[in-house]
């Protein structure tokens, strides 16, 4: 049995660095760079605003708020507030006032939004078997997400929306559901 090294071949600011997390940023950066450079040439998508359209598309009415779908996609106030404006520009997310409270302001998606989401979910479906899933057995898919599984932000796709709007919210199965 070969032994795998620990710790990355050059130090950062004079410390050692584990392999396993130099590898996860490389990879991380080449995956995502690849697959928004596919969403991209195929549907005018970038990987943020697919997961955007996603998220809209699992909450009830498809919609969450600004401030909700900021948090769910990691981006700051003033970033989701330029991706969701070129959404709307795109006739994919149209804005829409809460009936019980007028501060809060939802973004929805569109009968178009729908539409483009569901055309780009194939590319990016096809992108993900061809860059993870399939150069991995179905045990070492199981091994890897219990790895990565304590670490911060690997519980997102569980979270349900929390808005009051969206408590009863529910995934589709098939679309970011946990299988065992």
């Amino acid at each position: 049995m070969s032994r795998q090294r620990v710790w990355a071949p050059r130090k950062h600011a004079g410390q050692r660095v584990p392999l396993a997390w130099v590898r996860l940023l490389s990879v991380f950066t080449t995956v995502t760079r690849e697959m928004n450079a596919s969403l991209l040439a195929a549907h005018g998508l970038t990987l943020n605003d697919y997961e955007v359209l996603l998220w809209l598309s699992w909450a009830p009415r498809g919609q969450l708020s600004r401030g909700e779908l900021a948090e769910r996609v990691r981006l700051t106030q003033g970033g989701i507030t330029r991706l969701l404006h070129g959404l709307e520009r795109a006739g994919l997310v149209q804005s829409a006032g809460s009936d019980s409270d007028r501060r809060v302001v939802y973004a929805q998606v569109t009968d178009h939004g729908h539409e483009r989401l569901e055309q780009a979910a194939r590319t990016h479906l096809a992108d993900v078997r061809t860059m993870f899933t399939d150069r991995f057995s179905a045990d070492e898919l199981r091994t890897l997400a219990g790895l990565l599984e304590g670490l911060p932000g690997a519980q997102t796709d569980a979270q349900p929306p929390r808005s009051a709007d969206t408590k009863h919210a529910t995934r589709p199965a098939g679309r970011g559901s946990k299988q065992r």
